[in-house]
């Protein structure tokens, strides 16, 4: 997730890019996948048997609990399926390799970080039970969720660098120095708080040389996201003298972002600075290279999803879902977490990718038990494919009843072409499938 090194970097210069909060008495918009990886993570549960769900929803309740003690309303936002454009495949890809990797640690006994199957709907179930309040997003979600924290003027906890590129009214608060087992109370009070540490865009452009901000989007697909990656970034890099200035970094560590934001700092704006930017490469790339960079960059601005209004009105509004002209209750089950991201995903771009697991990695993927569950599933999604003509659904070079599944073949993946079971449209039409008696 986000910014390569900037994470790391912001959290070495602590004392200079963030402040000492005692959070209570404020709503607060959580990033709800950062958040139970980050519970799954730091809580000593068992990652090699399946799952030690038990513990898993008694950290996640503790957690709100300290929330609700320092009268903190949160709203937890989780992301969806992937983007409609899949410009985050080949990340997505290497994520899958290295969970693969860590999944055979943890097989043999070692160390590593993988999330059980089912903690996701755990974790939803626990929001549920606490009455917290939460919405899955038709993909990812960390532009709804600054949107909405600076609607409310709130800040939002997460542990994604993107964070500290958005210009958020409230600031960010990173999970890790979030203190919520070790809740205070106000000196002389009863009224507890939670310490923490917020991010302050103002304290990093101050500190390289009153930096324009609106210059951090150009920085952040520069660096490296998981938006962008184009080798030839690699080109500009390489010819233009980066200046490390007076801060220093760790090794060769930081070398990038620090140089990055010291050279960004001496433009006015982000037009000046793309157009040093192409001087850099060759001509007959210029134009392809300032249309990818500018696009990514789009990805820092704010959304034009309006998620205040599914929290106070149950109504969520989505350009890109609304575009594909599905069934009402697809969209509404989708955003109250009913349906998995697996199901967008397989509607919208005809291709999932199976989650990684604990098991014998010599072993056939315990994901082929399932198959035949899912290709009627993908059976019965296929009856919405009129709806979707515009999306790159026929962009796929497959057979008509074919989707694609990224899964596990020993210890790297393999992309296979999955056959949909073929449903008569005349009795599971989607838009009437909830309609349907059932024996």
């Amino acid at each position: 997730m986000g910014i390569r090194g900037l994470m790391s970097f912001v959290e070495d210069h602590s004392n200079e890019f963030f402040i000492d909060l005692k959070l209570r008495d404020t709503k607060i918009i959580i990033d709800g996948y950062a958040l139970f990886h980050r519970l799954c993570f730091n809580s000593n549960l068992e990652l090699r048997y399946g799952g030690d769900y038990d513990s898993f929803a008694d950290v996640v309740q503790k957690f709100f609990e300290s929330l609700f003690a320092c009268n903190i309303c949160p709203y937890v936002v989780l992301d969806g399926g992937c983007d409609i454009s899949d410009k985050k495949l080949t990340t997505l890809k290497d994520r899958a390799r290295e969970k693969i990797q860590m999944a055979h640690s943890l097989s043999v006994g070692g160390g590593g970080y993988v999330c059980p199957l089912l903690i996701r709907e755990v974790f939803i179930q626990v929001l549920i039970k606490l009455h917290v309040c939460f919405v899955q997003c038709f993909s990812e979600a960390d532009r709804d969720i600054m949107t909405l924290a600076n609607h409310w003027n709130c800040p939002v906890l997460s542990s994604d660098s993107d964070f500290c590129i958005f210009d958020l009214k409230s600031g960010f608060c990173p999970l890790n120095s979030f203190q919520w087992r070790n809740m205070n109370t106000l000196k002389g009070t009863r009224e507890h708080y939670i310490p923490a540490k917020c991010f302050s865009l103002d304290a990093l452009c101050h500190h390289f040389s009153r930096m324009n901000k609106a210059l951090l989007p150009l920085f952040a697909v520069l660096c490296g996201n998981d938006h962008i990656n184009l080798p030839i970034m690699e080109t500009f890099l390489s010819k233009v003298r980066l200046p490390l200035g007076g801060a220093s970094s760790k090794g060769r560590r930081h070398h990038r972002v620090l140089g990055l934001l010291n050279w960004l700092s001496q433009f006015a704006n982000p037009t000046e600075a793309l157009d040093n930017v192409l001087q850099y490469l060759p001509k007959k790339n210029r134009e392809n290279v300032k249309e990818l960079l500018c696009c990514s960059m789009e990805e820092y601005q704010p959304s034009q999803v309006k998620l205040q209004d599914f929290f106070q009105y149950g109504a969520y509004a989505c350009p890109d879902a609304l575009n594909l002209a599905l069934p009402e209750w697809v969209l509404v089950a989708l955003a109250k977490g009913q349906l998995s991201p697996f199901i967008s995903d397989a509607l919208v771009l005809r291709r999932t990718i199976l989650q990684t697991q604990v098991e014998n990695m010599q072993q056939p993927s315990a994901h082929r038990i399932s198959l035949p569950i899912r290709q009627t599933i993908y059976g019965l999604l296929l009856n919405a494919s009129a709806h979707l003509e515009n999306t790159s659904w026929n962009a796929l070079p497959l057979q008509r009843l074919a989707f694609s599944e990224v899964e596990r073949i020993h210890k790297n993946i393999k992309t296979s072409i999955v056959d949909a079971v073929e449903v008569p449209k005349d009795h599971s039409d989607l838009s009437t499938l909830t309609e349907e008696d059932h024996p």
